[in-house]
């Protein structure tokens, strides 16, 4: 793609749009929250429903001329139904934190109380993190992972719910590298007279290819991201039985947004209709395999992962045992300069500032998406701990960058 109509416009902005397409072609992504998308979804987002008003809801909007909107739409909420097995679908969230949101506007009011994931140890600032409006609104509560095993403790947490007597307790994470017992978290949540909001922005499309438990049909809610391990549309869904769907899509629409993006609605009813083909379920696989032999390739090396190894997508590196003098920020930085980007993260119990915290989150959902395999991911292995175990050994780095441009040339991305 050369932006030939932006740089005629605005040669700037087509420069760094080029200049993206190269970055990413050129470097391994590695952030977990992010994924490539297909050429077909990026086409889907860049139409003309970019100039579309659609307020409302399918066969109920405020504006003139949205037929076509409507078609999107409802083969978007289909898909994600059939994906997920959910009663009801509203596909208009911006995000998963506006997904959230949507949530939390159906069925709480400002005051209620909210037990979530504390922010370092896996959770999400739209758990309930005082920064966010989550933590503005309600009176919020955080439950912790065992600080030896790195898991859930789901007796701790429903012993924490009992004493605290939450109105919604949110399950779900950023950063936590093991499948989620849904049940449990609802037992609490029964337990206490609470709602349960289950969060999968991270493992969307792990559940939607059955490589982790779903939580539809046993939270109240389900909500996730679109765009992370389901390659569709950059945006956020919300899951409910039929009793919440009326209180769901008020909480949205009028309740927290106004138009939707329905350019991005289209590139999610694309990326759904790929998931929905078994090659989806083929993916969603490798990318466990491919988290799981860069967690024991880092752990080859010495590497400490939290919880001592991965069920999902992601790895989470403390470096605190095998590299003290290193914090996540200078890994995350020497990684990015050999082509390798992913982030310092916190870690349970952590002795750091979370602005340069002790640990690195690594995932595979783009890498897996490139066509990486067992065999491509113990290099990748190999590459990051030999930058982290050399920090500013620029001969080393160089070694290292002339892998990671010959792991590109083979996996190309967008051509």
């Amino acid at each position: 793609m050369s932006y030939d109509d932006v740089r005629e416009v605005d040669p700037a902005v087509a420069d760094a749009l080029v200049g993206e397409r190269h970055r990413q072609n050129e470097t391994l992504a590695m952030i977990a929250s992010e994924n490539h998308a297909s050429e077909a979804v990026l086409e889907a987002q860049s139409s003309e429903l970019t100039n579309k008003y659609a307020e409302g809801y399918p066969g109920e909007r405020y504006y003139g001329g949205c037929e076509f909107a409507d078609d999107v739409e409802e083969l978007a909420i289909e898909r994600a139904k059939e994906l997920f097995g959910a009663d009801h679908a509203n596909v208009q969230p911006h995000s998963g934190s506006s997904a959230n949101m949507g949530v939390y506007f159906s069925v709480l009011e400002p005051g209620d109380k909210i037990l979530s994931l504390d922010l370092t140890h896996g959770g999400h600032l739209s758990h309930g993190h005082p920064a966010n409006f989550a933590g503005q609104l309600y009176e919020v509560e955080q439950y912790e992972v065992d600080a030896d095993t790195g898991r859930l403790d789901y007796e701790s947490l429903r012993e924490t719910a009992e004493e605290f007597e939450p109105d919604m307790i949110v399950s779900g994470f950023s950063a936590y590298p093991r499948e989620v017992e849904w049940e449990r978290i609802q037992e609490a949540a029964d337990a206490v007279g609470a709602y349960h909001m289950a969060d999968i922005a991270h493992i969307t499309g792990l559940v939607a290819a059955g490589e982790h438990p779903s939580p539809v049909g046993v939270a109240d809610f389900v909500t996730g991201s679109t765009h992370k391990t389901i390659r569709a549309g950059r945006g956020g869904i919300i899951m409910c039985d039929e009793e919440y769907a009326d209180d769901v899509d008020s909480a949205v629409f009028p309740g927290a947004q106004g138009g939707p993006l329905m350019h991005n609605i289209a590139g999610k009813a694309v990326g759904f209709k790929e998931a929905l083909d078994e090659s989806f379920d083929e993916y969603a696989e490798q990318v466990v395999r491919n988290a799981e032999v860069l967690g024991e390739t880092l752990q080859d090396h010495g590497f400490s992962l939290v919880s001592g190894g991965t069920d999902t997508h992601l790895v989470l590196v403390d470096l605190r045992d095998s590299h003290p003098d290193v914090s996540g920020g200078d890994a995350e930085e020497a990684l990015e300069e050999v082509g390798i980007v992913l982030n310092a993260n916190t870690v349970p119990d952590e002795s750091r500032s979370a602005f340069d915290p002790s640990g690195i989150r690594a995932g595979t959902p783009a890498l897996t998406t490139r066509g990486f395999d067992e065999e491509a991911m113990e290099t990748v292995g190999d590459c990051i701990a030999k930058v982290v175990d050399n920090v500013g050994d620029a001969e080393v780095y160089a070694e290292v960058a002339a892998t990671v441009e010959d792991l590109c040339r083979e996996h190309p991305l967008y051509e």
